[in-house]
Parts: structure tokens; C-alpha cells; sequence
């Protein structure tokens, strides 16, 4: 664990703050990825709620 040393020579062992920076938006390349992996998820979840409701039904 880090430690910073304050003023005196005494020793910190809060943990250190990171460094703050801004968030850039998405380029058009990643919001096309997002959008696929979008359609993907609901695609996954669909198939699977198909799946749970057929077997269930069956008995």
C-alpha cells in the first residue's frame, strides 16, 4: 500500500487520488460496435427466453 508523507515526516495512508481526465464521446466506428453488440444482447436474451418458455410448457 502507498504511502504519501506529510509535512513533519508523518506518514499518510489514505489512499492516493487518480488522476481526473475527460471523457471523450464515441466515435462512429464504436457506437456502430455498440449498436451490434446491442442487437446481439437482445438477440441472446430472446433465444433464451424462447428456450425457458418452450421447456417449461412441455410436461
Amino acid at each position: 500500500m502507498p504511502y504519501t508523507t506529510e509535512e513533519g515526516g508523518r506518514l499518510n495512508n489514505f489512499a492516493r487520488e487518480p488522476k481526473v481526465y475527460t471523457a471523450e464521446p464515441p466515435t462512429k466506428n464504436e457506437q456502430r460496435n455498440y449498436i451490434f453488440l446491442g442487437i446481439g444482447a437482445v438477440v441472446l436474451l430472446g433465444s433464451l427466453m424462447f428456450v425457458a418458455v418452450s421447456v417449461s410448457s412441455v410436461g
